[in-house]
C-alpha cells in the first residue's frame, strides 16, 4: 500500500503523533502506529475511521507517583510475621528518615518505576513486532512510519537553497524528479519511485500545455488520458498540491466528461473535492454543480440533501450551482418540461453529466404523459423531451417496448402515440430498467 492510498486525515493524524513523541516514549508509539495502521488496512476500514478521534495509549501522559501514595506505604499496618515485622521495623524506620518533599527522592522513585516500565514494554516491543512482520498487509509499514519520524519529513530545510516550496517533504518518500521528457507512458507503480523517472515541476508545466494544444488538435483520448495519469502521479509522488495541481485535475475531468469516461471524471472529482478542502483556489463552483449533477444521477438523496446543506453563499449564488439546484427541483417534483428546458440550456459542462441519467427521466416523463393523455403525436414528445429527431423518439419507444400508434401505417411525422397501450408498458420498463443505478468508477 502505497501513501497515495492514505486519506488526508490519516496523514494529518500521523504527522499529529509523531510530533507528540518523546525520547522516552518514542519506540512504543511507533509500534503502537504501525499495529493501528495495519490493522485498519486489513480492517478495509483505513477511509472510513474518524482518525480525529483516535487516541494512541503510549501518548497518555502517564500520572507520576505522588507523595499521599508513599505516605500509605509508609502507613501500612505491621504483619503478624516475627521476621516480617523486624524488616517492616527497619522498612519504617528507613521511610521515617525520608523526606516526602524533597524531589531528589520522588525523582529516584519515579527513576525506579521508569526502568520497571521500560523491561515491560520492551518485552510488549517484541511480541507486537513479530506479530507485524508475520502480517503480509502490514508488514510493509513497519519501515514507513520509522521514516516517517525523521526530522527531515516536516517540511522542507529552511537551510536548503534548492528546497522546492512547491514540495512538501511529507515523508522520505518525497522525491524530486530528473527526467527531462515531456510525455511519458503511465505505469502503475510496484516499488518506490526513482528521480530519474519522475519528471520536476517545471517540465510538468511544459507537459500540460502541449497536452492541451495536443487535444485542441482532436489528438486520441486513450493517449491524452494515459499522459494526464502519468502526469498525475509525477504530481502525485513529489507531493505537489498547488493551483497547478487542481488545473491539471480539473482539464482531465472536463475530458473525461466529454469522452464519456466516467472512471477518470471521478477519480478526478474526488481529489479535486480533497484539494479545494485543503484551500487551494480553483473552478470550486463549476465542479459543485457537477457534483450536484452527479448525486441526481446517483439518487443519492441523503448525501444530496447534506451536500447542499453545506454550501457556502457564494456557492448558491453561481450559475452554474442555480442551474443544478433547478435541475434538483424538477427531478423532485416530476416537473419533465422544466427538467427538459434546464437539459437544452446546462451551462459550462453539465449536459454530459445530464447524459447520463437524461433516458431515465424522459422514461419517467413518458410514464407520467401517458397517464395524463389519451394520444400523444410522435412530434409533440420529441419537442417535449428534448429528441434529437422523430427517429430517436420512435428508437427510444420501442427499446422500452411501445410501439402500439393509433396510426402505424402514417409516416413517422404523423405518427401518433396510443397513450392507453402505451402506459402500462411504460410503467413496467421504468422499473425494470431504472430500479437500480450503476456508477463507473464512484467514489
Amino acid at each position: 500500500m502505497s501513501s497515495d492510498t492514505w486519506p488526508p486525515q490519516l496523514k494529518e493524524w500521523v504527522a499529529k503523533c509523531l510530533g507528540q513523541m518523546t525520547d522516552a516514549n518514542r519506540a512504543e508509539a511507533q509500534t503502537e502506529l504501525r499495529q493501528v495502521i495495519a490493522d485498519a488496512f486489513t480492517a478495509k476500514s483505513l477511509w472510513t475511521t474518524d482518525w480525529a478521534g483516535v487516541q494512541l495509549q503510549s501518548l497518555v501522559p502517564k500520572p507520576v507517583p505522588t507523595v499521599n501514595s508513599l505516605k500509605r506505604k509508609v502507613a501500612d499496618p505491621p504483619t503478624t510475621n516475627k521476621k516480617s515485622k523486624k524488616a517492616a521495623a527497619q522498612k519504617n524506620t528507613t521511610a521515617t528518615t525520608w523526606d516526602l518533599g524533597d524531589p531528589a527522592v520522588l525523582n529516584r522513585r519515579a527513576e525506579r518505576f521508569q526502568r520497571e516500565h521500560e523491561i515491560e514494554r520492551q518485552k510488549h516491543l517484541r511480541n507486537q513486532g513479530a506479530t507485524l512482520k508475520a502480517n503480509p498487509h502490514g508488514a510493509h509499514l513497519l519501515n514507513r512510519i520509522t521514516r516517517a519520524d525523521s526530522p527531515s519529513t516536516y517540511g522542507p530545510n529552511p537551510d536548503d537553497p534548492e528546497a522546492d516550496p512547491n514540495v512538501p517533504n511529507w515523508d522520505r518518500y518525497t522525491i524530486v524528479g530528473t527526467n527531462q521528457e515531456l510525455f511519458k507512458d503511465y505505469l502503475r507503480l510496484t516499488s518506490e519511485p526513482k528521480p530519474e523517472m519522475i519528471r520536476p515541476y517545471p517540465v510538468l508545466q511544459q507537459t500540460l500545455a502541449e497536452l492541451k494544444q495536443r487535444w485542441r488538435a482532436k489528438c486520441s483520448y486513450e493517449w491524452i488520458c494515459n499522459q494526464f495519469k502519468s502526469l498525475r502521479q509525477d504530481l502525485t509522488v513529489q507531493r505537489i498540491k498547488n493551483e497547478f495541481t487542481v488545473q491539471v485535475y480539473e482539464i482531465h475531468a472536463r475530458m473525461a466528461l466529454e469522452s464519456s469516461d466516467m472512471v477518470e471524471y471521478n477519480q478526478c472529482q474526488s481529489t479535486l473535492k480533497n484539494l479545494y478542502e485543503l484551500g487551494i483556489p480553483g473552478k470550486v463552483e463549476e465542479f459543485t454543480a457537477y457534483r450536484i449533477l452527479m448525486l441526481l444521477h446517483g439518487r443519492n438523496k441523503s448525501e444530496l440533501n447534506l451536500y447542499v446543506g453545506q454550501l457556502t453563499p457564494r456557492q448558491k449564488a453561481a450559475d452554474a450551482v442555480q442551474h443544478a439546484l433547478r435541475v434538483q427541483r424538477a427531478q423532485s417534483m416530476g416537473n419533465y418540461r422544466a427538467m427538459f428546458e434546464l437539459y437544452m440550456n446546462a451551462p459550462n459542462m453539465g449536459a454530459y453529466i445530464m447524459d447520463h441519467f437524461i433516458a431515465r427521466e424522459r422514461a419517467k416523463g413518458l410514464v407520467i404523459m401517458s397517464k395524463a393523455y389519451r394520444t400523444l403525436p410522435l412530434q409533440f414528445i420529441t419537442n417535449e423531451l428534448a429528441f434529437e429527431s422523430i427517429t430517436h423518439t420512435i428508437e427510444f419507444l420501442a427499446s422500452h417496448g411501445v410501439t402500439t400508434y393509433t396510426n402505424p401505417n402514417s409516416r413517422p411525422d404523423e405518427r401518433i402515440l396510443d397513450c392507453k397501450a402505451a402506459s402500462p408498458v411504460l410503467s413496467q420498463a421504468y422499473e425494470e430498467k431504472y430500479r437500480r443505478i450503476q456508477i463507473k468508477g464512484a467514489v
